[in-house]
Parts: C-alpha cells; structure tokens; sequence
C-alpha cells in the first residue's frame, strides 16, 4: 500500500489559510485517514469527490499545504507528478475491482 501526494502547488486561500495546495491519496482509503491523522489532518477535511455516472468518485483525496506537503513527503508519501495523479487513481480504481471480482 502506497500513499501519494502530488505537486500540484495550487495557489489558494482557505479559511484565512494562503499556501499552495496539493492532493495527498493513497491505494486505500483505510490507509489515507491513517496516514493522515499522523501528519495531524482532521477527517474532516477530506474530500470524497462527487460521484459520476452512480458510481463513487475516484478522486477522493485531502487537499494539503506546501507545508504538509513537506510533511507528508518525510513521514513516507511518494510525491508523484500532478499529471500522474488521475491515472495512478484509476490504476488503484481498477486494481480493486479486478481483486474484488476474483474473490
């Protein structure tokens, strides 16, 4: 299982907060909130996606500071390309549902 956070360096002001922002994902949800809440993330603060075609978003992710960023990068996420981030979802997406069709 993987974490990601990707370069993506949004400029954005959020609740008074001003920083460029990136995404932080990971293989599965379970593992996101945990390493999340090691970095000190609220869960409130995660952002399931919008649902499409009645099926779950595959976007789910928290968006994160350059700083937490940073963070997230020293405790062990892999800092991928923004351009990478879509693809590496779907690729996770499509993983699970071949694992789940197999059992």
């Amino acid at each position: 299982m993987t974490v990601y956070v990707d370069d993506s360096l949004i400029p954005a002001t959020v609740n008074r907060i001003s920083s460029r922002w990136s995404h932080l994902f990971a293989d599965t949800q379970d593992e996101l909130h945990a390493f999340a809440q090691s970095i000190g993330l609220r869960r409130s603060w995660f952002q399931p996606g919008k649902p499409f075609a009645g099926q779950p978003s595959r976007l789910w992710h928290y968006d994160v500071t350059e700083g937490k960023r940073r963070q997230a990068i020293a405790a062990g996420a892999r800092p991928v390309a923004w351009r990478d981030a879509v693809q590496i979802m779907k690729d996770r997406d499509d993983r699970a549902q071949e694992e789940q069709s197999h059992e």
